[in-house]
């Protein structure tokens, strides 16, 4: 039991992690020099940072407690 406990935040660093940089990707699909000021070639990288983990990181939260919860649910039952 002790080493689940150290799985567990493994677990949510590396979804965190991994939906990051899975929604870093779909948003190179935009084409930001249709909505961006010119020559504003940082703020727009890092626009598109932020938004990736703020998206990221509510994909991965959604998946940790989906598991975390269908986890729960054969307590339910007995």
């Amino acid at each position: 039991m002790g080493n689940m406990f150290g799985f567990q935040p493994l677990l949510a660093i590396l979804s965190h992690i991994f939906f990051i940089a899975i929604s870093f990707y779909a948003l190179q699909a935009i084409m930001p020099e249709k909505i961006i000021k010119k020559n504003k070639v940082f703020q727009t990288q890092l626009l598109f940072i932020l938004v990736s983990v703020l998206i990221g990181s509510a994909v991965s939260n959604f998946f940790l407690e989906l598991s975390y919860w269908s986890g729960r649910v054969p307590a339910m039952f007995s």
